[in-house]
């Protein structure tokens, strides 16, 4: 007779249905943001809404990965177990660089086509008569109406804390792979210190990024509402950052759990996901710093 590889089934969750609650409150409250402020309404309520929304979404997420992390010390995965994360993760990576080339999309579709257009170039120049006199330029700093959308006072260069930052990330995703490499080679010393190495680089990367906003808003006057150059910079800079923050948190719990005597040199793929992860951001911000700031 055949052997058949045995395969865990967990017990039925709450999690999915708390994840699918939390999820929704937070989209909620985020659409009730928007409207609210665009209607020049107080946003309070929306932001409760949008605060209540992320408390569930965090119990849910240490909830559900504590639940597998302690099934994974407990020896009940099997190598199909593992294959199934790798796939899972795999995916969501995937998903994650579909949601940047929507917005890159939207960056190319307005550099190359409707501007131009609204400037009388190409076959839909007639576009021009919304706005006569309207000059297409990019970076754009002459919105067609300024009185709706105030055209910001300059852009931000990119040879300044873009250009650090470029180098911080690509220091870090040097880390993180030294860090790896470490951890294969059961060095827990080593592994501590060149992942706490890239945690630095990483808050510091948060925090250079918060320095540029604040420039951007009461210095430049570069804001979400200075037409499409605005929406655009800060609708990818933005997702970007809360995709570093995210990957933050993600690496300071590699850290506790390491800490903690989690983790082998054959038995990693929590630390392997997040290593991915880490490069995946790291990769979509040199593609932002090309498209971005330098183009």
């Amino acid at each position: 007779m055949s052997e058949h590889q045995e395969y865990y089934v967990p017990d039925q969750s709450k999690w999915p249905i708390i994840a699918t609650f939390g999820l929704g409150t937070t989209l909620f409250g985020a659409a009730t943001i928007m409207v609210d402020g665009g209607q020049g309404a107080s946003t309070r309520s929306g932001w409760m809404i949008f605060i209540v929304g992320m408390l569930l979404m965090a119990y849910m997420i240490f909830g559900w990965f504590g639940s597998v992390v302690r099934e994974s010390r407990a020896g009940l995965y099997s190598p199909q177990m593992d294959r199934s994360f790798r796939w899972g993760m795999s995916w969501f990576i995937f998903s994650e660089i579909m949601f940047f080339a929507a917005f890159f999309g939207a960056l190319f579709y307005a550099r190359v086509f409707a501007i131009p257009w609204l400037g009388g170039e190409g076959d839909r120049g007639s576009s021009n008569m919304l706005w006569e006199g309207f000059q297409a330029t990019w970076p754009l700093l002459n919105t067609p109406d300024p009185s709706l959308y105030p055209a910001p006072k300059g852009v931000i260069g990119p040879w300044g804390l873009p250009l650090i930052n470029t180098i911080l990330l690509v220091s870090s995703s040097f880390t993180i792979t030294v860090a790896h490499h470490a951890l294969r080679a059961d060095n827990r010393k080593k592994l501590k210190l060149w992942l706490g190495a890239t945690i630095i680089l990483a808050l510091v990367f948060v925090g250079l990024q918060a320095e540029e906003y604040m420039h951007a808003y009461q210095d430049l006057n570069l804001t979400l509402q200075s037409g499409i150059y605005g929406s655009t910079f800060f609708m990818l800079t933005g997702f970007h950052g809360a995709h570093v923050i995210l990957g933050t948190i993600m690496l300071i719990v590699m850290l506790i759990r390491i800490s903690k005597g989690h983790f082998s040199a054959d038995n990693h793929f929590g630390f392997e996901a997040v290593a991915w992860y880490w490069h995946f951001v790291d990769v979509v911000w040199l593609v932002l710093f090309v498209f971005v700031y330098v183009i």
